[in-house]
């Protein structure tokens, strides 16, 4: 009884939410799918007319003419034909959104580099600091991107550009974003910018930190790398229509295809389909315009 007595009184459970917290890798993948999903909830809820036609909203969106009401409320303007005078704070919610739901997918294989170097280092007793604030720094800088590309859009709306349900008005303009972005997939700062992105690992190692603002700061840098990888890339959506999903999801797929190393072959291919596109357009403007093209 006295030898029972003496035994050492195990210490109590950790709370499920406390064990689960005290992992970084799983902070890391709820983040990206919580912030990811709720960028693509809010797009979701930008509906005002339901009735109109698909076409209006840029390429590729007429096949939601066809789908559910339910189903085309993703896709539609969230003001319809016009903009009210609120509507600028709007549009940058909305580019906020999309920063969200197109960008932190392609973040996800560099926050679960630094989640397991923190898991890691937190095994050894280490202090580490959690994936969040690293993920608070990175979409900063695409809040950022956000705010420049809501001035851009009310700008190009003014010089009618665009028009006020948020697709471009100018099929010119539109070929010259296509070409501009095809241009920049073949620039060094392009693929100087890449390298960073699918190479995270060497990036931490050289830079880790063990404070907040530390990682904050690992945030804002690699999310200066992705911004230079990427912003030519977002300006396309000037082109085929600002709430345009189907074009959302692409250029989602494609950006975060080439941040897993598929290596520059891809991103010039990426390139030169842009260009093409871009020159179709201009093609297809001067056709339209060419005397006797009527007839």
């Amino acid at each position: 009884m006295t030898e029972a007595s003496e035994l050492p009184t195990p210490p109590p459970a950790a709370h499920p939410l406390a064990t689960a917290l005290a992992r970084p890798k799983l902070i890391a993948v709820g983040c990206v799918i919580a912030l990811a999903a709720l960028g693509w909830l809010y797009l979701a809820f930008a509906v005002a007319d339901m009735g109109e036609a698909g076409a209006a909203l840029g390429p590729g969106m007429t096949i939601f003419d066809s789908l559910p009401r339910a189903v085309q409320a993703i896709c539609r303007p969230l003001f319809g034909a016009t903009m009210p005078e609120h509507g600028v704070w709007l549009i940058a919610l909305m580019w906020g959104a999309m920063t969200l739901a197109m960008m932190l997918p392609t973040a996800g294989p560099m926050i679960l580099t630094y989640a397991e170097i923190a898991d890691t280092a937190a095994r050894k007793g280490e202090r580490i600091v959690s994936p969040l604030v690293l993920a608070a720094g990175y979409t900063t800088m695409w809040f950022g991107y956000a705010v420049a590309a809501t001035v851009a859009q009310i700008l190009f709306t003014r010089l009618a550009l665009m028009d006020t349900g948020m697709s471009s008005a100018s099929v010119l303009f539109s070929g010259a974003i296509f070409i501009a972005a095809g241009v920049y997939q073949f620039t060094p700062l392009k693929h100087a910018c890449l390298n960073q992105c699918q190479r995270p690992f060497p990036f931490f190692f050289a830079n880790w930190q063990t404070t907040a603002i530390g990682v904050f700061r690992l945030g804002v840098q690699q999310g200066l790398y992705c911004l230079g990888c990427c912003w030519a890339m977002m300006l396309v959506m000037f082109a085929v229509g600002v709430m345009n999903v189907v074009w959302m999801a692409g250029l989602g797929i494609v950006m975060t295809i080439e941040k897993i190393g598929s290596g520059r072959r891809f991103s010039h291919a990426v390139g030169v389909v842009l260009i093409l596109g871009g020159i179709a357009f201009v093609a297809g403007a001067f056709v339209t315009h060419w005397p006797g093209a009527a007839n």
